[in-house]
């Protein structure tokens, strides 16, 4: 008989270890890797039955497993829960309400991670209803590094806007006084 299998992917030693501690009892074995590109290794090779992942860490963050778990047919049922402490971080990637997985913010208690996992369970049976998406073609690097300087253009403009509006704000605020 063989074991259901959870990953937890995480950077933390320390959260990883207090996660294994919340888990319900059961009959279920419990891997971990420490950064999103062991996470999404050790989930290509054994499929495991949950996986619990930070959005934010070193080599492969949350965004980069999730865009890979999402574009492999084999994969992309697998319940899923996003954990982080700055819910902005995922929200500026993945809008809300969040349909291929689901989110706990940390830090957490046993009750909310447990009904995280039930909300990941259900939302992951719903979509194993439905057909799997079709592989997305990867770009060129041409086009990538095209996309990367685009980003890079957009994300400076963005933030002379910010600065423009502080300007603004504060002399306004100025004004007013």
């Amino acid at each position: 008989m063989s074991l259901e299998k959870i990953l937890i992917i995480d950077d933390s030693r320390v959260i990883r270890a207090r996660i294994r501690d919340m888990l319900p009892q059961g009959n279920f074995e419990v891997l971990e890797a420490q950064d999103g590109a062991e996470g999404l290794q050790l989930i290509r090779q054994v499929h495991p039955n949950l996986v619990l992942m930070d959005f934010l860490m070193p080599r492969m963050n949350g965004w980069e497993v999730l865009q890979q778990l999402q574009q492999d047919a084999t994969l992309w049922d697998i319940p899923l829960v996003v954990m982080s402490g700055r819910k902005e971080e995922v929200t500026e990637h993945v809008t809300e309400p969040f349909e291929y997985f689901e989110f706990v913010g940390k830090p957490f208690e046993r009750h909310d991670l447990v009904e995280a996992i039930r909300s990941a369970m259900a939302k992951a049976r719903q979509r194993a209803s439905k057909p799997a998406p079709a592989p997305v073609a990867a770009g060129s690097s041409a086009e990538v590094a095209e996309l990367k300087q685009r980003l890079k253009t957009v994300e400076e403009e963005l933030a002379s806007l910010k600065r423009q509006m502080g300007q603004l704000v504060t002399f306004i605020k100025q004004r007013l006084q």
